[in-house]
């Protein structure tokens, strides 16, 4: 799940300086299980856009906002509404996704923090980079990338203090969870396996996956 949270109000109102008529786009999904962009944060944040002097004249809160063509029927409901702009309640993935398909500013109302795991409700932990080059086969499926505070893929740095990170003593280190991970599985042959360390160097932005591609 795309983890997301509200920017302050401060700067949303900063950005949309000057605009009188707003629409907002909501979602379904991961914005509305971080309480960021489902039907009861559209509802306060039409009220706090009209309690500042804006005019909303039209909300939609799709299921996915990330999916290009259901955006692209969703935003038909706005097409005559008259906004001069449109907040979008989602993550930066689901904002560039709209304005991909509106003639309009479109502004975003929460800052895009992690993937994460949903431990229970309201409740995230970041748990994977999206690196691109999944090492979890070999550290027990702990990622060393996201639960070490160095990003180290070859072992600890060695400051830990019984048993915490040294950069963030609230977390445990992550290769001690890697080798007592190993350890129960009986693989703890796999320490010794060398990583290539992680870099931008073979990565051409932004990517693509395309699965409608003939296989050769």
């Amino acid at each position: 799940m795309i983890i997301t949270q509200k920017k302050p109000a401060e700067e949303l109102l900063a950005m949309l300086e000057g605009v009188a008529k707003v629409a907002i786009v909501g979602c379904g999904q991961c914005a509305a299980a971080c309480q960021t962009g489902g039907e009861k944060e559209i509802a306060e944040m039409k009220a706090f856009l009209e309690e500042h002097g804006m005019e909303v004249v039209g909300t939609v809160l799709p299921d996915e906002c990330c999916h290009k063509l259901l955006m692209k029927r969703e935003l038909k409901a706005l097409k005559d509404s008259g906004a001069e702009a449109i907040v979008g309640m989602s993550c930066g993935d689901g904002v560039q996704t709209v304005a991909d398909n509106v003639q309009l500013p479109v502004y975003p109302a929460n800052n895009t923090m992690f993937l994460g795991q949903v431990e229970r409700v309201g409740m995230f932990n970041e748990y994977c980079h999206m690196c691109g080059d999944c090492v979890l086969g070999s550290t027990g499926g702990v990622c060393p990338i996201t639960k070490c505070a160095k990003s180290l893929v070859n072992g600890p740095c060695g400051g830990q203090k019984n048993g915490k990170c040294e950069v963030n003593p609230e977390n445990d280190c992550a290769w001690i969870l890697i080798y007592k991970r190993l350890e129960a599985l009986g693989q703890l042959d796999k320490l010794g396996q060398t990583r290539l360390d992680k870099g931008y160097a073979g990565v051409a932005y932004p990517r693509h996956i395309n699965l409608r591609e003939k296989k050769s």
